[in-house]
């Protein structure tokens, strides 16, 4: 896979680059703009010719348009600053919470979703059973001071993987350094990482004879290495305590500085999981210190250095079909062995409103689409979550398949 990019000045104020700046640090070249030369066009209708001519070179005249933003669905706001990353455009707040604006400002109709009373469908309503398994886990957790994001986000299939005698053990405290759209972890000014925590994990997992260990973590941007030492130091005194069991890493971005995912990916984790979480165009509303691109950067070089990929993502939010099996097919092109799919469900009345509930019918096509692209195993049911049947979807994807050869 290669990446190149250009620049095509539209309509842009040239007073800086040629006041202040030294583009491209060619000094003794000029800038233009198609303005200055005489043509007036629309950044849009550049856009089109730009994907048309590329599309006619690369792709037979054939390619797929997912644009992040242009025009609000609705009204037909201009949203071509929103698309640049210079803030909302023509905006109309028709809410007061920042991540829902900026829901609106993608194009997501935010009066028509869900309110936080509708009442949740069937397929979407888990059965709580906290039995004798799940107590005694609980208990472990406790008495090593451990967090589980099981617990801390609010996952609906707590009681499902509890009582299997499996949990997700959350990295780095419980307070995360990013305040995305969608998370119910608190948000506060976190704490110093604690030394001793790769022990605590290590005989956590060994007390409970876990065959497949997930490690999540918050996001620590106030790190230097964004807490991927540390993450690699849980793995290793895991497998130092316990070596048969496998171990599975979801991850932050680490703002997708290479140095540090490398320290990570040194420890060699099983499975190296880091969340997509939404399509392109609703990055900014989703998860606004995160980016499409730098996900897809990650979860490639990860690839590269020979591990086992996983990413996940959640439907809801107000994203089209068109979208999901573009994003998909990113995935795929990327190597990505395991993909997880869910309903988004909102924590509280401040979390990004639910657009719609996805019919179970969709998740299955959804996993049957990604299959047939050569993802490995998708995993999608309006309750998946990224650790849901963490176990049997990497073992979908590691373990040896048996053929039996006969002479014909």
């Amino acid at each position: 896979r290669t990446m190149h990019g250009f620049a095509l000045n539209v309509a842009t104020d040239l007073a800086f680059m040629r006041e202040h700046i030294v583009p491209c640090g060619i000094g003794d070249k000029p800038v233009t703009s198609l303005a200055e030369e005489g043509i007036d066009v629309t950044m849009e209708q550049v856009v089109a010719v730009v994907a048309r001519c590329a599309a006619d070179r690369w792709a037979a005249g054939v390619a797929e348009r997912q644009d992040v933003a242009w025009r609000h669905a609705a009204d037909g706001r201009d949203l071509t600053a929103f698309s640049r990353g210079e803030g909302p455009g023509e905006q109309v707040k028709l809410v007061s919470n920042r991540a829902a604006v900026r829901l609106e400002d993608a194009g997501v109709d935010v009066a028509a979703g869900l309110s936080i009373e509708t009442r949740k469908p069937d397929w979407l309503r888990p059965k709580v059973e906290l039995g004798a398994e799940v107590m005694e886990l609980k208990k472990t957790i406790r008495s090593l001071d451990l967090v589980t994001v099981c617990e801390d986000a609010g996952c609906p299939n707590l009681s499902d993987c509890w009582s299997d005698g499996t949990a997700t053990f959350m990295l780095l405290g419980e307070r995360c350094t990013r305040a995305c759209g969608f998370c119910l972890v608190d948000t506060r000014k976190p704490m110093l990482p604690a030394s001793d925590e790769p022990e605590r994990v290590a005989e956590a997992i060994d007390r409970m004879q876990l065959d497949h260990a997930v490690l999540t973590m918050v996001a620590r941007d106030d790190l230097a290495d964004g807490g991927m030492a540390h993450v690699a130091a849980c793995v290793e005194a895991i497998r130092l305590r316990r070596s048969t069991a496998n171990i599975e890493t979801l991850i932050s971005d680490a703002k997708g500085d290479e140095a540090s995912l490398d320290l990570l990916f040194a420890a060699r984790p099983d499975v190296m999981n880091h969340n997509v979480e939404t399509v392109a165009r609703l990055q900014r509303a989703v998860r606004p210190s995160a980016g499409y691109a730098r996900s897809l950067g990650v979860l490639a070089r990860a690839k590269k250095a020979g591990l086992v990929t996983k990413t996940g993502f959640m439907a809801g939010l107000g994203e089209t079909d068109d979208e999901i099996v573009g994003l998909l097919a990113d995935l795929a092109d990327l190597g990505v062995d395991i993909v997880t799919i869910g309903q988004y469900l909102r924590p509280t009345s401040n979390h990004l409103p639910i657009a719609r509930y996805a019919e179970p019918a969709e998740f299955t096509r959804w996993k049957q689409i990604g299959e047939s692209f050569g993802i490995g195993h998708v995993e999608a049911s309006p309750l998946t979550r990224s650790s849901y049947h963490a176990k049997s979807a990497a073992d979908a994807v590691t373990q040896p398949v048996a053929v039996s050869l006969t002479r014909g």
